[in-house]
C-alpha cells in the first residue's frame, strides 16, 4: 500500500468517523430500543447497529476489496488479517452511552496484512479525535502527542476496573490488589478505546483489563505504538487481532514490572 493509498484511506475514513459522530449527537435523546447480548449488562441499541451498518456501507461502496471486522455483525466472517481489514467498534461504551451520554467513542483500526496503519477513536460528546497514521505520530484533534516519558510504578495512574481486584476466574486478585496499592491512582471509564486514547495522551500510564475483542483495541494499539508505548496480553505474549485478549497497554518502562510481579493469570 502506497503512502498515497493511505492517506487517500485515512481522510475517507475520518470524514466517515466525524459524519457518524454528528448523526449520534442528534439522535442522542431520542428513546433507544436496547438490547442485551451475553449478559444483562452487555448492552446494544439500534444506535451500535445503524453506526456500524453505515460504516459497512460505505466501506463496501468505496473499498471493495477491503473487509470489515464488526462488533454488531454487519462486517464479513474475518478470521486472518490478510488484506485491508477495518476493525469498527461502533460504540465503544455502550453502557456509557445509555446511563450518562458521554464517554462513549467511536472506534475505527485499518490494518493491512496483519499491521495496524490508521487508528481513529472519536470521543463523540467531547468532540474530540485520536487518530495516527503508522510512523507519522498521533495526534488529539491539531495538537501532536509527545513521546511518552519514563515513569516509575509508584508514581503511576493506571486505568484497572475495580472487578479484576475481587474474586474472578481470570486473575489473581491478590496481585491486582498488590498493584493497587503500589501505584499513585487508579481510574476507570468505562470504555477501552478511551482508555487506550488517555494512555497514549500520557494523562493514564497504563491500562490493565483481561477480556477484550479486537474492536476494543485495534485503534488504540495503533495510537499508543506511535508514542513509544506497548500493548501485549497480560502474561507479555503478543496480541490476537482476530480473537479475545487479555491486555495490558501503556509507558514501557512499568509495562514488564506489572507483568512479572503483579499480574498471576489464573
Amino acid at each position: 500500500m502506497t503512502d498515497a493509498n493511505i492517506q487517500n484511506i485515512y481522510d475517507q475514513a475520518k470524514k466517515w468517523v466525524l459524519e457518524a459522530g454528528e448523526r449520534l449527537r442528534t439522535k442522542m435523546h431520542q428513546p433507544l430500543v436496547i438490547e442485551t447480548k451475553s449478559d444483562a449488562n452487555d448492552l446494544v441499541t439500534e444506535m451500535d447497529q445503524e453506526t456500524e451498518r453505515f460504516f459497512a456501507e460505505h466501506i463496501r461502496n468505496t473499498f471493495p476489496e477491503h473487509r470489515v471486522l464488526g462488533e454488531e455483525g454487519f462486517g464479513d466472517e474475518v478470521s486472518d488479517l490478510d488484506g485491508t481489514v477495518w476493525i469498527v467498534d461502533p460504540i465503544d461504551g455502550t453502557m456509557n452511552f445509555v446511563h450518562q451520554k458521554q464517554n462513549f467513542a467511536i472506534s475505527v483500526g485499518i490494518y493491512q496484512d496483519g499491521v495496524g496503519v490508521i487508528g481513529l477513536i472519536y470521543d463523540v460528546m467531547a468532540d474530540c479525535l485520536y487518530h495516527a497514521i503508522k510512523d507519522q505520530g498521533a495526534y488529539k484533534n491539531d495538537e501532536k502527542l509527545k513521546e511518552l516519558k519514563e515513569v516509575q510504578l509508584d508514581s503511576s495512574i493506571l486505568c484497572l476496573n475495580s472487578f479484576w481486584t475481587i474474586e474472578n476466574r481470570r486473575v489473581h486478585e491478590d496481585g491486582t490488589q498488590a498493584l493497587v496499592r503500589k501505584v499513585r491512582g487508579t481510574r476507570s471509564y468505562g470504555s477501552a478505546a478511551l482508555e487506550f486514547a488517555y494512555v497514549a495522551e500520557g494523562s493514564i500510564d497504563a491500562y490493565i483489563t483481561m477480556r477484550l475483542a479486537p474492536w476494543d483495541i485495534a485503534a488504540g494499539v495503533i495510537l499508543v505504538n506511535e508514542v513509544g508505548g506497548v500493548t501485549t496480553q497480560a502474561d507479555g505474549s503478543a496480541l490476537d487481532m482476530v480473537g479475545k485478549n487479555s491486555v495490558i497497554t501503556g509507558n514501557p518502562s512499568i509495562h514488564n514490572e506489572i507483568i512479572d510481579d503483579y499480574i498471576k493469570l489464573k
